[in-house]
């Protein structure tokens, strides 16, 4: 197996330092080490069975539980309980680590990868885990056609191999094959350097073939959270440690799987509840109604410490912008662009909107990965250089439609009513006309501007799943979409190309050219890289605590019951 490279360690190595400062500070009891997700826990066989109900707050509804189709961390959140992929993150060091597959090989030079299968696997509706298992999954993500994926723009698959089967030119997947009932060949087209991290992404879990046969998984007939959903996107079927209960709007309910093959851990029944506003969830986690809640937001941090609660910190590994559609004929003037990059004050930002210590950013690859460009100083706020570039530029009064998210919080965007109206005055007061859009995040926020529209300016964030500044740079500009209203071959071009180098220092050149080009030409503005953060009640003695979120609660460890 490859082995981590030092900046996966050093990126997940102090987020668990991180975190068992801040839980020392705040409880004075030491956190224990989270066991790895491929690891199977000694003489499970003996283990008590779950008894435990949990329930933990979150700041916004999932989108829907068919992980190849949404992106969104609180749909994550619930289908990384259900279904489990071929590797998982060591959250130690950050290197893909054992899940379904129990060891891997490279072949042709990274052309080609076969896997060895866990055995005596069973998905949760009793049916076999097996080779034909995954190829029937990876079949169905390539050759996914439009009426189920749309233009792809949320979907893992294309932002990672490129492009489906109906244009498998431009497609990096070549095939799946079966070698055996547990043995697994993936094929590539051309080389990707981040490919076993990408295996990892909770987007490339393996569903149950039977289950996704009889929940019709390509016909999006069905709603949810605003969003076309099918049948199976309401109950996933997976081989993970917890079965999909029920999820309506505000609540979604899992219990321990009994047959899981791995740590089946304390909690029988998980229960994921929304609390779209902040002091509802501290309200909340006070009097007892919740066990645990993310994210923590600067309103609430310095409560939660002063009152003695558990609040841990994630490393920042998230990046909060502002979308420029430059489909909307104004914003194709690069002077416009510049013009509001430099009348977003983002010190105040971080400052105001988030916990302490969020770095502001002039670029969009965080400083832990190779492609940070020290260098790359951005447009720096300046409120009288964006009056004179506007003066210069082809602006002329046009009113722009600001979309921004309410009734909900993110990692990356914990109040982002605040952060609307803090850019929108600067906006304003250089000289734009901007009008406010406000979208509830479960009206379908993340559609209204990944699928077309008229917004001509909008908020959103990514959240990193592995180390490696392709997941940074790929999904948000690696091909055309309908959110920034790009047409930038060249760029498109350099990405690709960049991913399929090997590690070294071409590799950090061509980031660091990535880097340098984004600056230039303000398709975005990177505004942040926020620190996030979960608080928990004293009945929580250890949490797996993950800067790529992938935090699957058969770990959370539970204090003993007084008396």
């Amino acid at each position: 197996m490859p082995r981590p490279t030092g900046e996966l360690r050093r990126v997940f190595r102090r987020a668990v330092a991180v975190s068992a400062v801040v839980l020392l500070a705040a409880t004075g009891c030491t956190a224990a080490p989270a066991p790895a997700p491929g690891t199977t826990a000694p003489a499970t066989a003996q283990a008590p069975a779950p008894t435990e109900v949990f329930n933990f707050g979150t700041g916004s509804d999932p989108l829907g539980f068919d992980p190849a189709l949404v992106s969104d961390t609180e749909s994550y959140r619930v289908t990384r309980q259900v279904l489990e992929g071929l590797l998982s993150v060591d959250p130690v060091t950050g290197a893909p680590a054992p899940s379904l597959a129990t060891a891997w090989k490279e072949l042709d030079g990274g052309l080609g990868y076969s896997f060895k299968l866990r055995p005596d696997v069973r998905f949760h509706d009793g049916t076999a885990f097996d080779a034909q298992a995954v190829c029937t999954n990876f079949s169905r993500w390539y050759t996914m056609g439009p009426a189920t994926r749309g233009d792809g723009s949320v979907a893992m698959f294309k932002q990672v191999f490129r492009a489906f089967s109906d244009d498998a030119a431009n497609s990096i997947y070549q095939g799946c094959a079966v070698d055996g009932a547990l043995e697994v060949t993936l094929t590539l087209k051309m080389p990707l350097t981040g490919f076993l991290q990408a295996l990892t992404l909770p987007a490339f879990a393996i569903s149950s073939p039977a289950a996704l046969k009889a929940g019709t998984a390509n016909v999006l007939d069905q709603e949810f959270s605003g969003n076309k959903v099918s049948r199976y996107g309401l109950h996933p079927v997976g081989t993970g440690p917890f079965t999909f209960t029920s999820a309506s709007s505000g609540a979604t309910t899992m219990r321990a799987y009994p047959g899981y093959w791995g740590t089946k851990g304390q909690i029988a029944t998980l229960n994921f509840k929304t609390f779209e506003q902040p002091e509802t969830r501290l309200a909340a986690l006070e009097d007892g109604t919740l066990d645990g809640f993310d994210p923590v937001t600067p309103g609430n941090f310095d409560k939660l410490i002063k009152g003695g609660r558990q609040v841990l910190q994630r490393d920042p590994f998230s990046v909060m912008y502002l979308g420029l559609n430059q489909k909307v004929p104004v914003l194709a003037d690069l002077k416009v662009r510049e013009a509001i990059a430099a009348a977003v004050d983002k010190s105040a930002i971080a400052s105001n909107y988030f916990i302490a210590g969020t770095a502001t950013t002039a670029q969009f690859i965080p400083p832990k990965l190779s492609g940070f460009n020290n260098a790359v100083q951005g447009i720096n706020y300046d409120p009288a250089k964006a009056k004179k570039l506007l003066e210069e530029s082809s602006y002329k009064g046009e009113e722009l439609k600001f979309y921004y998210p309410t009734n909900a919080s993110r990692t990356y965007l914990p109040s982002p009513e605040k952060v609307y109206a803090q850019i929108a005055a600067g906006l304003t007061a250089v000289g734009f006309n901007i009008k406010p859009v406000p979208v509830p995040w479960s009206d379908g926020y993340v559609n209204a501007i990944k699928t077309g529209g008229d917004h001509a300016l909008s908020l959103l964030g990514w959240n990193g799943s592995y180390a490696d500044p392709d997941n940074f740079v790929g999904p948000i500009f690696g091909t055309p979409g309908a959110e920034l209203g790009m047409d930038d071959p060249q760029l498109v071009s350099k990405i690709t190309r960049a991913r399929s180098m090997p590690n070294g220092p071409d590799r950090v050149a061509a980031y660091d050219s990535i880097s340098k080009q984004l600056a230039a030409t303000v398709p975005a503005v990177p505004i942040a890289f926020p620190i996030s953060a979960i608080a928990l009640s004293d009945r929580v003695s250890s949490f797996p605590l993950s800067p790529v979120l992938n935090e699957v609660f058969n770990h959370v460890v539970l204090a003993p019951k007084a008396g």
